[in-house]
Order: structure tokens, then sequence, then C-alpha cells
């Protein structure tokens, strides 16, 4: 019996050493070879690769500046970004190649293309810093709009630096402005990168996303560096060729981010987001995704009132809204449980939230200042009477609306309402 079980263990021992250990897959002409190590690590190895040779130039491209996955790992609008990301920071580049030699030869230098990655450094650059820091909520509301003022503040400073031939007995102060605007202009893009980022992350792919991005950044960069030693060299050796370059890649500098800015799928609740998404459900029962609003945000007007969703203004101090201790009494009994007051006025209905209000909290307001302003519509009633039909309305569809706002990837949990007041009882 041993002799029996010993020649069936030394057979399946046998047989366990033929099994194979690896397998071969095939996709899109590329046949690759998977296998275990012995320390557990999966290795690959390229066995054949049929493609031509255009399609893996691309595809090495597409892996080294773009995320893993993509596009299916990023949300829509992703590449569009990266477009006029790509054509900005070119613009950009060569801009600063050529603001760079305008003030090396205000101050009596030579202006020749080796001196042009000179960079001045002064302390109302880090003036310009300080001063912008503070307005961080802001910029976590309406991150689009401030990275656009971002660029029109490196442009400007960047177009003081330009001009700063013509009044040399001027350097110091146009130098000085420049890097003012600058400084700015440095703080505003750095904090507004990661809540763009993270409007396009879908598989928890962030850092991932941020990389290729500052890839893409750095190799644009060098390029419009480049260029712009070419024109420094050329057409903008003069003054008169820079007024005229200048302006045009300012253009095209702004025209990228504003684009860049408007593909970006936002998918925080703000007040501007807030007002669309309710006048969309309350109008036409529709539900908007990040995706759907992106192009219809007002960036350059962003606290804009819109009128389908109940004409609300969030944010405005307790004082100027309630003026007696009455109506703030009257108000809290209207709505005993919630986290948000209401008081209508002659064009606007004001809205102020609770120091820990969320973004559920924000759009159980916004919704029943919605359903008034349509109730209003269909009649004289009583104040009281419209506030209550309209509350009831809310809390029938709000958990089947917050529900679906969820799942078409908005944040409930937070209302980034910028430096709005709250109160707290």
């Amino acid at each position: 019996m041993d002799a029996i079980l010993g020649k069936l263990k030394k057979k399946r021992e046998r047989d366990e050493v033929l099994l194979p250990d690896f397998w071969t897959e095939t996709s899109d002409s590329v046949t690759r070879q998977f296998r275990f190590e012995s320390d557990g690590r999966l290795s690959v190895k390229l066995l054949d690769d049929s493609r031509p040779v255009v399609k893996r130039v691309a595809e090495s491209f597409l892996n080294k500046f773009f995320p893993s996955g993509y596009p299916y790992s990023v949300s829509e609008g992703y590449l569009t970004y990266t477009q006029f990301r790509a054509l900005q920071h070119f613009s950009s580049a060569v801009l600063s190649v050529l603001s760079t030699q305008s003030l090396l030869f205000a101050a009596g230098l030579r202006p020749t293309p080796a001196q042009a990655t000179a960079i001045l450094k002064d302390g109302m650059q880090h003036a310009g810093k300080l001063i912008c820091s503070h307005m961080g909520a802001r910029m976590d509301s309406e991150p689009k709009s401030w990275r656009i003022l971002a660029d029109v503040l490196y442009d400007l400073g960047t177009g003081l630096e330009v001009l700063s031939p013509l009044c040399p007995h001027l350097f110091l102060e146009m130098a000085g402005l420049g890097n003012f605007a600058k400084g700015m202009a440095v703080v505003a893009a750095r904090a507004t990168r990661l809540p763009i980022y993270s409007s396009f992350a879908k598989e928890g792919n962030l850092s991932d996303l941020f990389a290729k991005g500052e890839a893409i950044s750095t190799l644009f960069n060098v390029l419009g560096i480049g260029a712009g030693i070419q024109l420094a060299s050329t057409v903008c050796s003069s003054i008169q060729g820079k007024l005229i370059v200048g302006p045009l890649l300012s253009f095209i500098h702004i025209y990228g981010v504003t684009q860049e800015m408007r593909a970006t799928p936002v998918n925080t609740l703000n007040p501007q987001r807030t007002a669309m998404i309710v006048e969309d459900f309350v109008k036409a029962g529709r539900i908007s995704g990040p995706a759907d609003l992106r192009y219809r945000e007002d960036l350059l007007f962003p606290e804009r009132v819109i009128e389908g969703a109940g004409n609300v203004k969030v944010g405005r101090p307790i004082r100027k809204v309630i003026n007696k201790p009455s109506e703030l009494r009257k108000l809290r009994e209207m709505f005993p449980r919630e986290k948000f007051l209401l008081n209508h006025d002659e064009n606007f209905t004001n809205m102020v939230l609770e120091q820990d209000a969320t973004g559920e909290d924000a759009l159980r307001g916004w919704l029943v200042a919605a359903y008034a302003a349509d109730i209003e519509k269909t009649g004289p009633r009583p104040s009281e009477e419209i506030i209550s039909e309209a509350y009831n309305r809310m809390n029938r569809v709000f958990p089947a609306f917050v529900s679906e706002l969820k799942l078409r990837g908005w944040h409930t949990d937070r209302f980034l309402d910028g430096t709005g007041s709250r109160f707290a009882l």
C-alpha cells in the first residue's frame, strides 16, 4: 500500500511540474507572455508586435502622457482639457522668454537667447503670493474662474516686463509690478490645480492624473522655450516685434486656458452649479451631471442669480437678511429641523446656511425656493401657504433626487460657497 501511495505521489508531483506556469494574450496585434515568478511577481514579456510604427509611437505617447486606462479611467472632456492645456503652456513659455529678454535689455544687458533663461525675482512676487493666499476658499468654490484669472494676471505681469525697455528709468517699478502680478498668478494656479484634476479622476487615479498632466505641461513648456528663443533671435529681436507677437501669444494663452476650463467637469457643489442642477430638475425633471453643466457655467460672472432656480442668493450675513429677532424666530419655526433659513424680499430669495450645513442641506433649501417661485406664478396666495406647499414638494422628491445626483457623480457632502457667511445657534 505504501509503495502504491508513493508512486501516486510521485506521479502527482510530476504532473504538477509539467503544468504550464505562463499564458499568452493577444490584443491589438500585440502578443504578450505572462508568467508568475517564484516570488509571486507577475512578469510580462513581449512576444510579437505587428502594429505599424506610427501606432506604436502614438500608444507610447499615450502611455507616457495620459493616465493608465485612458480614456476609460477619466471623465468626459479630459482630452479637450489636455489639448488646450498644451496650447496654454506652449504660448506661456514663449511669452516668458520674450519678456525675460526685454527685462535684460532694459537693464542694459545685451539680450541674447543664452541670457533669456535668467529669471527676475524680488520681494514683490512674494507679496503677490501672500495677498492671493487668503482667497483659498473662493478658489475652492470657483476653481475654473480663478484659474483663468491666474493666467490673466500672469499675462499682465508678462506684458509689463515686455514694455519695460520703453521706459528704462522705471525698470524696477515695471519689473516689480510684473512680478507682483505673477506672484498672485502662481498661487491661484497652484491652488486650483487639485480640484481640477480631481474632477477627472474616476478610478482613484488622482496621482496618475496629476503626474501625467505635469508631464504634458513640462513637455510643452520646453517646446515653448525653444520656440521663444527662436523668435527672440529673429522676429522679436526688437521691441516692435514683441509688441506685435506678444498680444497674439497672450490671446492664444488666454483662449487656451478658457477652453481648458470649459472642458473641466467640476463635480463639487457651489452656488452656480447647485442653481443650475435645481433649475434643470424643477423645469424639466432632468438631473444634470457635471459634464452636462461644464459648458453652461458662467466663468466670467459665476455669482449670477438664476431665475429658474428661485433667484437664490446664498452667503449674505444674517444681519443683512433678517432685521428683527421675531423674523428669525418665525423662520426657524418654519423649518425647525433644517440647516438653512430662507427669506424672500422683492427680487431675491436669501438663503443662509448653518455652519455645518452640507451640500444636501443647500440642495433642500434651493429646491424649496425654486418650488415656491414656481407656485407663485400660478396666482397670489399667502406666503406661508406657498412655503408650506413648496417644502412638502421638496420632501417628496428629495430622497430620489439626491440619490440620482450621487449616481451622476456629484459630491453632496460639502457645499463650497467661498467666503459666504454662515450662522450657528
